[in-house]
């Protein structure tokens, strides 16, 4: 019989990775879709024939429960959030109603609709922040340091109360920093790459940067949605941290991208203090010996590897729109 998706945030990064997974797997796919001024389809035009779009917004609590009766899914993933650390602090009660509020609503839908289906919460490594412990692991105390970091925290708990509460199979990913070309421009490394495809092409003559010390575990979202999907096939539910285990700063994402191309990142790139967040995380890096152990779970892409993927996606796109 044909498994049935849910996934919230189809049109960002992750959701249009984990469509191409399912619809690999020969799942039928829906996909929830808030209604705004500028629908983006970008990220899943090649799949959009193949999957069945539903309304819906984590901020309304009745379209939730009508998309969870219409698609009859086996499987949510929950994925939509404001998910923009920067943004957080400009908009804090948004964050919290979406990103914290949002999660309870739908688990909320599926106890009431569909309590027999198998969900996934997007949880962050923000939740860890000011870092209690290193490398982190499921076990490290959260210490939030963001809006956001807050909000995904409180989104993490909720998840494993209704999980005891209600006897639902409800897991949490802590998927730490995963990039990739489908990356949206504001965050840094997709910032980096694409500003240093504009340089190489002759488009731009400088990227602002704030702080080039932060430490952050990267890897490629492909791997990390493979993650998602393997949490919700095992016998029992638990939460697993998603990373690669190696950490790099801003400054050696910068380095590389640079490199790449074969300019001198140090002529170009220029320290922008109104880039500081309020609060800085300064030190993200995963223990995933877990999902190493339970789910045989190991990353495919390194940071080299993930760069000059992104480098040479950037280059192309600016290449194709100067043709045009």
């Amino acid at each position: 019989m044909t498994k049935r998706a849910l996934i919230t945030g189809i049109t960002g990064q992750d959701g249009s990775y984990l469509a191409d997974l399912l619809l690999e797997k020969g799942y039928e796919v829906f996909g929830l879709v808030r209604r705004s001024s500028t629908l983006n389809f970008q990220r899943i035009e090649h799949i959009q024939d193949r999957l069945t779009i539903l309304s819906g917004d984590l901020l309304d609590q009745n379209s939730l429960l009508t998309a969870l009766t219409e698609a009859e899914p086996d499987e949510v993933y929950n994925l939509a959030a404001q998910s923009f650390v920067p943004t957080s602090w400009e908009q804090p009660v948004l964050t919290g109603e979406a990103t914290a509020l949002g999660v309870m609503r739908m688990l909320e839908a599926l106890r009431r609709v569909r309590p027999q289906a198998r969900f996934y919460q997007a949880s962050s490594s923000e939740m860890f922040g000011k870092v209690q412990a290193s490398p982190q692991s499921e076990d490290t105390p959260f210490y939030p340091r963001s809006p956001y970091g807050v909000a995904k925290v409180y989104g993490h708990w909720i998840t494993v109360n209704y999980r005891e509460s209600y006897d639902l199979f409800a897991v949490s990913g802590i998927l730490f920093n995963h990039e990739s070309p489908r990356r949206g421009l504001e965050f840094v490394t997709r910032k980096v790459t694409y500003a240093a495809a504009q340089i190489k092409r002759g488009l731009a003559k400088q990227l602002r940067l704030g702080n080039l010390d932060a430490r952050r575990d990267w890897g490629f979202a492909g791997d990390y949605v493979r993650a998602m999907w393997l949490m919700l096939q095992q016998d029992e539910p638990g939460d697993y941290v998603i990373g690669t285990g190696v950490e790099h700063s801003v400054r050696d994402l910068v380095k590389l991208t640079f490199g790449c191309l074969d300019l001198d990142w140090q002529e170009y790139v220029v320290h922008d203090d109104r880039l500081l967040r309020p609060a800085e995380v300064e030190h993200l890096v995963a223990d995933p010996s877990k999902a190493r152990r339970v789910l045989g779970w190991e990353p495919t892409v390194d940071f080299e590897g993930l760069v000059r993927m992104m480098v040479d996606a950037d280059i192309e796109l600016l290449r194709h729109r100067q043709l045009e």
